[in-house]
């Protein structure tokens, strides 16, 4: 099959082609030309030509919690069965909405890994998964509320066996719980060195939750290869990244979003939820709003220092959208940055981190055809993949909006 249209972008944040088409052959792109070439060249092909419209990558979101049941106002109801299928519901409308690789970053133990079991047997439609399994936290430290979402973990030793635990599970990442909402590092240094070293030690990446100071330094220091939030990073620390081959996810979304909430449920007197995760933000209202100014000032410089930027959504409250890629990227173009290098942060960007250039991410020959169609011009308005068409997956169309 070949699919054209009038627009690619092709996910390396400065590319774009015009009257292009790709052809899918066994899951893959084939090769990718201008559309009269492909027709010539395989003229028994049939062909999907969605006109005035964008191909691009299947979209990553590289910070989800795709079992995260924690602030459903029933959550009594929710034992391990609900939350996998919470978890699978999650999975599948974030898919709709163009997502088409998620690395889950803290969840209940083993739902992710079960999850792409059903997924690789054909039993549910779901995207690619990199899975963190549990995040590791500090006793009493940021998570240790989540039960069976985070695992309480003190000292060196301790966390290193935590991970040996959590790989022998089958998790592809380690996540670790530092800062929460104030200027305190929860883990000590020689805590947070060996957490990675563990897992650079065997050859795996770990990410880490780290949004203020002085825990961005900290975890800068011990070489975490993403760095979750970075809120109130530096210029200078966001540079010290870029030399040591770090990269940040910063999340936009999930703090302006909330802070957005929030300030509509304080002005209609809705601040009775009943569950401890609507609590606790709106306890930290007024950290919300400073962090949700600091994206907005400081976003563009961070990312003309050349630190590797990754999209990623982290949205927990209940009833907000899953996976929300198209409005973090839709901010990152409102605070400076073009829509094609936006792109690049869902799609390219996220793909190298992972491990997996050339193969999701770009549309290059040779790559899984993970393809998102939208309506109109995405080089030129980010708002055009908020217009989802069609969703591919290994080639076959998921989605078709009606």
């Amino acid at each position: 099959m070949i699919v054209t249209a009038k627009t690619m972008v092709t996910g390396d944040g400065k590319t774009v082609l015009h009257d292009h088409g790709i052809l899918i052959k066994k899951e893959r792109i084939a090769a990718l030309a201008p559309i009269e070439q492909l027709k010539s060249n395989f003229p028994d092909e049939p062909v999907r030509d969605y006109g005035d419209a964008t191909v691009l990558p299947g979209l990553i979101d590289m910070h989800v919690h795709l079992g995260y049941w924690y602030s459903k106002p029933d959550g009594y109801e929710y034992n391990q069965h609900l939350i996998a299928y919470l978890t699978q519901y999650n999975a599948l409308s974030a898919m709709f909405n163009g997502v088409t690789t998620i690395r889950s970053v803290s969840d209940p133990h083993m739902v992710c890994q079960k999850l792409m079991q059903a997924r690789e047997k054909g039993f549910v439609r779901a995207p690619r998964i990199f899975n963190c399994d549990r995040g590791i936290c500090a006793t009493g430290g940021h998570g240790w509320v989540l039960e069976d979402g985070c695992a309480q973990v003190d000292g060196a030793d301790n966390i290193r066996s935590e991970i040996r635990k959590q790989l022998r599970d089958g998790a592809h990442w380690i996540k670790m719980m530092d800062s929460d909402r104030s200027n305190v590092s929860e883990y000590r240094q020689e805590e947070l060195d060996a957490a990675a070293d563990e897992c650079h030690r065997v050859n795996r990446k770990i990410c880490v939750h780290a949004g203020t100071q002085p825990s961005i330094q900290m975890c800068i220091d011990a070489g975490f290869d993403t760095i979750e939030h970075g809120t109130f990073m530096t210029v200078e620390q966001a540079r010290t990244m870029k030399e040591k081959g770090l990269a940040w996810v910063p999340t936009i979304i999930a703090y302006t979003y909330i802070y957005d909430e929030m300030v509509k449920k304080i002005a209609s007197n809705d601040t009775e939820s009943g569950n401890v995760v609507d609590a606790g933000l709106l306890h930290d209202f007024e950290y919300f709003r400073a962090a949700a100014a600091a994206y907005k000032e400081n976003f563009k410089k961070l990312y003309d220092t050349g630190v590797t930027v990754l999209a990623g959504t982290d949205m927990v409250m209940d009833g907000a959208p899953a996976a929300p890629v198209a409005r973090e990227l839709q901010y990152m173009v409102d605070y400076g940055i073009t829509p094609t290098q936006a792109i690049a942060t869902a799609t390219g960007n996220s793909a190298r981190v992972l491990g997996m250039q050339g193969q999701i991410g770009e549309l290059v020959s040779g790559a899984i055809a993970d393809l998102l169609v939208v309506e109109g011009d995405a080089s030129a308005d980010i708002c055009a993949l908020g217009k989802v068409k069609d969703v591919f997956q290994n080639g076959c169309v998921l989605h078709r909006a009606i």
